[in-house]
């Protein structure tokens, strides 16, 4: 777009716009007074150019996240967790479980199972054992084999070590269910559980 170049008045132009100021009646009389010649014919002024976006400072991703936890696990190990429940049966009795002082009536091995082995297999176990009467079962999971994991969603070690107690304090399995816990050393230690059932009626 080629720009214009400024067009000066030529003299009859200015004779003709001061006749047309002299003949001229204000609509406000205390208006102040119009200017003796015309303004000189002004180019259009060229387009701006867009306002440029102002620069962000420097950061890095998370820096204000302050500092970062160790590990990745979050949660609490489920043995810490099943510790700290409130027993749900006789205190003493509870405390000798906990000691190992009572022998489970019936276990169940759950090593080398998939999930979806495992699951209907707890549930046989421990509806069965409740039918019998049976009042204390040993549920055996293992620790779980610790593997480098390079995922960027990090895995527990031990899926069923951390599934078998949810399994078990959800039906059908928690209606014959009263208390979890982890096993005594002399009986599997963290890769089993005693599972306190429930008399049946």
């Amino acid at each position: 777009m080629s720009r214009r170049t400024r067009r000066r008045l030529s003299e009859e132009d200015r004779a003709l716009w001061q006749r047309v100021i002299e003949t001229a009646v204000p609509l406000k009389p205390d208006a102040p007074r119009p200017i003796a010649e015309l303004p000189e014919a002004v180019a259009p002024p060229l387009p701006s150019k867009e306002p440029q976006a102002p620069r962000l400072p420097r950061f890095q991703v998370g820096q204000a996240a302050g500092a970062v936890p160790s590990g990745d696990d979050l949660a609490k190990p489920i043995a810490e967790h099943l510790s700290e429940a409130a027993p749900r049966m006789d205190r003493k009795r509870f405390g000798k479980l906990r000691r190992g002082k009572i022998e489970p009536e019936a276990r169940l091995d759950l090593h080398g199972m998939t999930l979806a082995q495992a699951h209907p297999a707890l549930n046989r176990f421990i509806l069965d054992s409740h039918a019998q009467g049976r009042r204390l079962v040993l549920v055996i999971t293992g620790k779980g084999k610790r593997r480098e994991n390079h995922d960027p969603i990090p895995v527990r070690t031990g899926v069923l070590r951390h599934q078998v107690p949810h399994w078990l304090h959800t039906p059908p399995l928690s209606q014959a269910v009263l208390q979890v816990t982890p096993a005594h050393l002399k009986h599997g230690g963290e890769g089993a559980y005693y599972v306190y059932l429930r008399r049946a009626r």
